[in-house]
């Protein structure tokens, strides 16, 4: 099991899910979000795994109404320049991803791992 999770240091949600698989014993790699970004193929994979653009982006951000007016390419470009309009947590394992808390689809990712 590979899971990372994008993140800001001082969000309560990103929080919760680091604590989630420190409990359950699972190594996490975790990346500030706001200083290290996402490289376009992890923005690709996240957004595919999640059923879209518009599930990553957080509604309440300063440039929403922006963004919801540019063309889906730009808006990718617009995300991979200013990750900080992304929801968090994204939890990636492999080429599936979460956004936001959803410690239920966590839990069975571990619960599939264990029965390997």
């Amino acid at each position: 099991m590979n899971i990372q999770i994008f993140g800001k240091t001082k969000c309560f949600d990103t929080k919760k899910a680091e604590r989630f698989f420190k409990e359950r014993h699972v190594k996490v790699q975790s990346v500030d979000l706001p200083s290290k970004g996402l490289s376009r193929r992890e923005l690709e994979s996240v957004i595919s795994g999640v059923g879209g653009i518009e599930n990553l982006v957080n509604p309440k951000d300063q440039d929403y109404a922006l963004f919801q007016h540019l063309l889906p390419d730009a808006q990718f470009e617009m995300l991979l320049e200013t990750p900080e309009m992304l929801r968090t947590p994204i939890v990636r394992n492999g080429k599936k991803a979460t956004v936001g808390e959803a410690s239920a689809t966590w839990k069975k990712w571990i619960d599939e791992e264990q029965a390997k």
